[in-house]
């Protein structure tokens, strides 16, 4: 195979083997669990997974991470299997990418550079175009090294240049930069523009629900089910990238706001997580969070870890170890697909909520719809567990303001107050939490 065609897009169709580099070090990773996750993002753009296997590596190669004999099994089985691409479901750095690709003669992606091309199709908002661009530079930016063939026939080096060297080399790279500063840039105004929305909704009435979870943990099915939304909800990694809002009902709260967000996954790319940070800011601004997991998923306990991981990352956990001490917003946990589970399973998982009387555990089916009216009540006794009776006296005419505690607290009573300076007044008590008391408060 031509240098040349190793430089093209991964397309879909294309048929792949996917190598996943077990080391030493990394013993605790279910290794079964890791390739049919692995399988699952190839499958996520389309990519027809041919065989998966795992490759212990005692002591990674710096030219090529595996040895010449390993490399060789991965080329026999790609022969074997006619495939044209090698997913390796680990970093690569940028020699041993291009190494491995001399060797093997077929594009060779790592972990990294998949979750990439996954997150360029799926982008469909500006502001996630804009974030998919910006990793894919910045990921690019430590790998011109593969590109100097490539460049050099772009532009149709025909040999007596001795090559594209090293002021090329630095326009690269410099063209890289500039771009990626513009769009910091523009992401950086992103940013301010959600956080002035943000501060519009905590004037606004109603709490924000934020759902969290591992990628392909049902988020999307279960906002669907809570809202009647149709936002992408298949058993594809990454079906959900761009931030989705929606008004819900909840028991005495006429409107909340649930928010679905980009799900987390395992050694998720430092460039994605950089460039998507705006979008997990929203998070950061909920009232309460649910962490939905797949609890069927047999991986679904390092699941759990990796999105405690990132939430401490975002300011939501303590420091240094996520999972210890009181997280700074309430978080709610579901566990989701039971509809999956044996009955035997089930009866496992009721008697380990049951142990754990202090955490809000829901156990329901996003598919079916069996529990949600459980999380919804947790959800009102949550976000109204300090609600406490105040006494306003407000004029008669100040029908939006009354119309407003009526809406949005627990009206204990409403009567007659007698005239004042403005005419007749009402007074009442109600029921109002205190963020409502301090958004009633800016009306």
């Amino acid at each position: 195979m031509d240098n040349e065609d190793l430089k093209g897009e991964v397309s879909r169709g294309a048929r792949a083997v996917i190598v996943y580099p077990a080391m030493r070090q990394r013993a605790a990773v279910d290794v079964d669990s890791r390739l049919e996750e692995a399988k699952g993002l190839a499958l996520a753009i389309g990519i027809v997974v041919t065989e998966a296997f795992a490759v212990p590596i005692r002591e990674a190669r710096a030219s090529t991470l595996f040895g010449e004999g390993q490399i060789e099994n991965i080329a026999v089985a790609c022969n074997r299997e006619e495939a044209e691409l090698v997913i390796v479901d680990g970093a690569l750095t940028a020699i041993q990418q291009r190494n491995l690709e001399e060797k093997l003669k077929r594009k060779v992606i790592d972990r990294t550079g998949l979750i990439l091309e996954i997150f360029g199709e799926r982008a469909a908002t500006a502001e996630g175009r804009l974030q998919v661009e910006l990793a894919h530079l910045d990921y690019q930016a430590g790998r011109l090294v593969r590109s100097w063939t490539h460049l050099e026939r772009q532009r149709g080096g025909f040999g007596f240049l001795g090559g594209p060297g090293e002021t090329q080399i630095e326009a690269d790279r410099r063209m890289i930069r500039d771009r990626m500063a513009r769009l910091r840039r523009e992401l950086e105004q992103v940013r301010r523009t959600r956080g002035l929305h943000r501060q519009r909704r905590g004037r606004a009435p109603w709490p924000v629900i934020a759902l969290v979870g591992y990628t392909n943990a049902g988020k999307s099915t279960l906002f669907n089910r809570l809202t009647g939304a149709d936002v992408m909800a298949e058993n594809l990694l990454f079906a959900t990238l761009d931030p989705t809002m929606r008004a819900i009902r909840l028991p005495g709260i006429d409107k909340a706001i649930l928010s679905d967000t980009v799900g987390f996954i395992s050694d998720l790319p430092t460039q994605l997580v950089a460039a998507f940070r705006a979008t997990l800011e929203e998070v950061t601004a909920a009232d309460v969070i649910v962490h939905v997991r797949d609890i069927a998923n047999p991986d679904t306990k390092a699941q759990k870890k990796q999105v405690l991981e990132v939430l401490a990352d975002l300011g939501v956990l303590p420091e240094p170890q996520a999972g210890e001490g009181e997280p700074r917003i309430p978080i709610v946990e579901v566990w989701n697909k039971a509809d999956l589970l044996s009955p035997d399973h089930a009866a496992e998982l009721a008697e380990e909520a049951a142990r754990r009387p202090d955490e809000r555990i829901v156990t329901l089916s996003a598919l079916t719809g069996a529990g949600c009216d459980d999380l919804l009540a947790m959800l009102s006794d949550l976000l109204t567990s300090d609600a406490r009776p105040h006494v306003f006296v407000l004029p008669a005419g100040a029908g939006q303001q009354i119309a407003w505690l009526h809406a949005h607290g627990e009206v204990l009573s409403d009567e007659d107050a007698g005239d004042g300076a403005e005419g007749p007044r009402r007074r009442l008590t109600v029921r109002l939490t205190a963020k409502d008391l301090g958004r009633f408060s800016r009306l």
